[in-house]
């Protein structure tokens, strides 16, 4: 069996006995314990000097890290990757700052992960490259010779041509990862629209939905959307209910309904407008019948767009509990810091509902996670941002456009107030979207579609 090869911007190395984080990594992580496999990328170390890969290895899984000068964190991942591409994909263009000095550094990145990768590749090792960080990558790989099997997933989104365009180089980069075999998306949306970009800026030509063709060679295109283990997550939900942190917030809402929003700080998740959807809803609701808890872990805090977005949280947060709150009762309820996904679990058991409404994502694992943590006797209600990946498979949550902060209103005053029986069945259409679904079979999909061969591994557009 062939050895897999993960390629991310950053590799997570597990450290003594502490186990990995879950999500992504657990899913590759178990695909490479049974073949055997390599994790290639950036270690999170900044140093002065640039260095070869350094070694370890657990079990069947060897890692191989590169560290990153300051030159290189500040260009490659500060400034282009998260900078430019990151708003672009994210259709935010006015949040890029772009500096031509930054491209050029995330072109040397990705040519010095692909030189110093191309001497460990093995003969029959299939490649797997993740994300918008490494969009040259297999381009690169190709110039130095690298001929195995490539594959590139898109965790996050890609946007029509036209947006698109508005990335100084994304042409060049469009160029680059098309040197993959099969470039894999979160949705046929953003399939299509990275097939148009390709027929527009690179001279491809799209032959089948799930094909492309550029100097006569195919290139294959698949639609994957990332999943979570539904049945282990609702497990460790029904556990976490009956701990501390969970029965602590419970005795705390003292019969309200518990209101629950879970995100890291960043301007794609369109918390200034869901926390004034919750304001309109407050304001007209009686005190006390319901209460906001919403999760807001900082990431990204050296780029400015993040410091500004955590001061604009913080004011909408304080003016609502200063406007609406009493002595002994407050509204809403920000935590500026991250929880473990264990006591989240706890929490969206407790939650009647859940406020999931990026301005856009590629799909949103927290949405199924909802799902999955749900009482299946007295399930909440999944609100849900049309503009999630997540929407395609559960379109039996309330879909809501985030910009338009009155409809959220309306949508969150309907999950409140709906009856037991169409939260049931809302419900159960959305369990049985995710329940039969795993992180490893996600990855088995993919791999074997990337296996030498015809379209037939692919899955149909939109499937699951």
């Amino acid at each position: 069996m062939s050895r897999i090869v993960v390629v991310s911007n950053r590799v997570p190395v597990p450290a003594g006995n502490s186990g990995h984080a879950g999500g992504l990594a657990v899913a590759l992580l178990g695909l490479m314990q049974r073949r055997g496999g390599l994790w290639f990328g950036w270690s999170g170390a900044v140093t002065e000097e640039t260095g070869p890969p350094a070694f370890s290895r657990r079990g069947a899984v060897g890692y191989a890290t590169l560290d990153l000068t300051e030159a290189e964190h500040r260009g490659y991942y500060t400034g282009y990757s998260n900078g430019v591409l990151w708003p672009m994909l994210h259709s935010l263009p006015h949040l890029m700052a772009f500096r031509r000095q930054d491209l050029d550094t995330y072109r040397r990145v990705n040519q010095r992960f692909a030189h110093n990768l191309a001497p460990l590749l093995e003969q029959d090792d299939r490649i797997w490259v993740h994300d918008y960080h490494l969009f040259s990558l297999p381009g690169a790989l190709r110039s130095q010779g690298v001929r195995n099997p490539t594959g590139f997933f898109l965790h996050v989104p890609f946007p029509a041509p036209d947006a698109a365009a508005v990335a100084p180089g994304i042409r060049s980069l469009v160029q680059d990862v098309l040197a993959s075999d099969l470039l894999g998306f979160q949705t046929a949306s953003d399939r299509d629209n990275f097939a148009a970009t390709a027929t527009e800026f690179a001279g491809a030509v799209r032959t089948g939905d799930h094909q492309l063709e550029l100097g006569g060679r195919p290139i294959r295109l698949g639609v994957f959307p990332a999943e979570i283990a539904a049945r282990e997550f609702a497990a460790t939900a029904a556990a976490q209910s009956a701990l501390e942190p969970a029965r602590l917030l419970a005795r705390s809402l003292q019969g309200q309904s518990l209101i629950l929003g879970v995100d890291r700080l960043d301007p794609t998740k369109g918390l200034p407008e869901r926390l004034e959807a919750f304001r309109r809803v407050i304001a007209r609701r009686p005190a006390r019948s319901a209460t906001m808890l919403q999760i807001a872990a900082p990431s990204r805090e050296d780029v400015l767009a993040y410091r500004r977005l955590r001061q604009e949280v913080d004011s909408a947060a304080g003016s609502i509990n200063s406007e609406f709150g009493e002595p002994d009762w407050l509204p809403l309820r920000l935590l500026a810091r991250p929880q473990t996904r264990d006591t989240v679990a706890g929490f969206m058991r407790l939650a009647r509902v859940c406020l999931v409404t990026p301005i856009r994502d590629g799909m949103n694992l927290v949405a199924k996670e909802f799902i999955a943590a749900q009482d299946p006797s007295d399930p909440g209600v999944l609100v849900l941002s049309r503009f999630a990946g997540a929407a395609a498979q559960l379109s039996s949550a309330l879909l809501v456009n985030p910009h338009d902060a009155e409809g959220m209103a309306e949508a969150l005053t309907c999950a409140l107030d709906m009856p037991r029986a169409e939260r049931l069945e809302r419900w159960l259409a959305a369990w049985e979207a995710i329940a039969g679904a795993s992180p490893e079979g996600w990855g088995e999909d993919f791999l074997r579609a990337l296996a030498p061969g015809d379209l037939a591994g692919l899955p149909a557009a939109g499937s699951a």
